[in-house]
């Protein structure tokens, strides 16, 4: 299997969010960056990344639910079922995110940025 560096180009897909949230990431991301021994820095990513795959499971299932017209009930049901993944993706990832050091933090903020870059 061929590996590729970082800088080549690879297949991407990726999410359209709120500008409050886009401001929100980079609050998060710059706090982190201008004071990394604060101690709630923690607490702060794991919002971020809850609001992140909140916003990602709807940009890419509930959009194309509504936009198939599937019904109200079958709409529904999909909801319900997509937040409580949700629900439990953030409560997981809250878990870890919450126990990391700086640099681990510093890994994630990275991580963010790089999905977040218009390249």
């Amino acid at each position: 299997m061929a590996t590729t560096s970082k800088n080549t180009a690879q297949p991407s897909i990726r999410f359209f969010h709120s500008t409050e949230l886009k401001e929100k990431t980079d609050a998060v991301l710059s706090a982190l960056e201008s004071n990394p021994d604060y101690t709630k820095h923690g607490d702060a990513m794991a919002d971020l990344v809850s609001e992140l795959i909140d916003a990602g499971m709807d940009y890419y299932f509930v959009k194309a639910l509504k936009q198939a017209k599937i019904g109200f009930i079958s709409e529904k049901s999909a909801m319900l079922g997509i937040a409580s993944a949700v629900k439990l993706i953030s409560s997981v990832s809250r878990k870890f995110i919450v126990r990391m050091d700086t640099n681990q933090l510093t890994v994630v903020a990275s991580h963010i940025q790089s999905l977040a870059s218009t390249k």
